[in-house]
């Protein structure tokens, strides 16, 4: 994108602002769900998911202004999946991932026609037919345009593995060892959810009706799937930062974190103090012998109704102890799942790791003076 792109950080609330007067869509819900099946706890928080909301809105508004403009060069009416390609042509790896996505699509509208077929015997039936294949076909000729060493089609017969997919998969198999059937089928519903199932609330989340050049259907799937990659890099990159912010045992740098830190974590495991363990042996606080003498009948049954209401109270009391203990095993549980889950402090260092430039000149560079550059182009 170019160097006059708003940073999704400084640009965050204006647009929130934007959006809370005049725009009521929201996918929140659905990035709760997609967080979770990227590698977030099971119920991420709701702040995390706006923020994560709030950068992806933000990007894929520059990028429909920039598509929007390159469209415009070409003298085209409508924002097309060349647009899009064009501003992808400088990262390779993200290109590539984004050509196999358009094979899939491909794949999968053959598919459909098959099974819908009344004829599905017939291979040779749609492995001409330029409105299956039509994605792969429009990507190879606009690539064809403009690739002068054959770098660009080189892509679209490339096998090499994505590395970023398979740490993704690799930490996802990870997660799932520890889940029940009941959090493995929650886990499933999540990964089955995307931004181009339901197409109609992501135009109007994006409020493609109010562009004067609007994209086509294609380029709509295209933007769908740079939507889910733009939160998935940003839950990659904050799942390493609260890696890093993790405290570690034995860590030369622990003492660079906060002694508010440690006095949080360390007071609900403080030992009890001496003095209460030696009240309990002091003689002022031991119980009365009891007698050794023989009692007598009436003695024999006081002492028996005693006993039998001593019995009632501590029944009555073990089962008070009970509920509380499971009150503080649900609030603890609670507090571990929140304090498992990505907190929007992760998001914003993480965002702003993206954006900083390592280097000795990196402080008087252009970049790290403006605003920081987009996630995913």
């Amino acid at each position: 994108m170019s160097n006059s792109a708003a940073s999704p950080m400084g640009a965050s609330s204006t647009s929130m602002a934007g959006r809370g007067s005049g725009k009521t869509t929201s996918f929140i819900p659905e990035l709760q769900s997609m967080m979770f099946a990227l590698g977030d706890s099971r119920r991420p928080l709701h702040e995390t998911a706006a923020l994560v909301e709030d950068i992806v809105h933000t990007q894929l508004i520059n990028l429909l202004h920039q598509a929007a403009e390159v469209a415009l060069l070409r003298g085209a009416r409508v924002i097309s999946p060349e647009d899009i390609i064009f501003l992808m042509r400088k990262d390779k790896k993200k290109m590539r991932r984004l050509l196999k996505y358009m094979q899939f699509r491909d794949f999968k509208s053959k598919l459909m026609k098959t099974v819908d077929d009344e004829d599905p015997l017939d291979p040779d039936k749609y492995s001409s037919s330029s409105s299956v294949n039509k994605r792969q076909r429009l990507a190879q000729d606009f690539l064809g345009s403009i690739d002068q060493t054959g770098e660009f089609l080189a892509l679209l017969e490339d096998e090499e593995v994505d590395e970023v997919k398979q740490e993704r998969m690799e930490r996802l198999e990870k997660q799932t060892r520890s889940m029940d059937s009941s959090q493995y089928s929650d886990f499933c519903e999540s990964r089955q959810l995307s931004f181009s199932k339901k197409a109609s609330k992501f135009r109007e989340w994006l409020d493609c009706s109010s562009l004067d050049v609007k994209p086509n259907a294609v380029s709509m799937e295209i933007l769908s799937y740079l939507a889910y990659e733009t939160v998935a890099q940003i839950v990659d990159l904050a799942l390493l930062v609260k890696q890093d912010m993790t405290p570690k045992t034995g860590d030369p740098f622990g003492h660079a974190i906060s002694a508010t830190f440690f006095q949080y974590h360390s007071s609900s495991s403080e030992p009890r103090p001496l003095q209460l363990w030696k009240e309990t042996e002091s003689p002022e606080n031991t119980p009365p012998s009891t007698p050794s003498g023989p009692l007598s009948s009436g003695h024999q049954s006081k002492l028996h109704s005693m006993a039998q209401g001593n019995g009632s109270l501590s029944q009555d009391s073990s089962s008070k102890t009970k509920q509380r203990k499971r009150k503080k095993s649900a609030a603890a549980c609670g507090a571990e799942a929140q304090s498992s889950a990505i907190q929007p402090a992760h998001i914003r260092e993480a965002i702003r790791r993206y954006s900083h430039k390592i280097g000795p000149l990196s402080p008087f560079s252009v970049r790290n003076n403006r605003a920081v550059k987009e996630l995913y182009l």
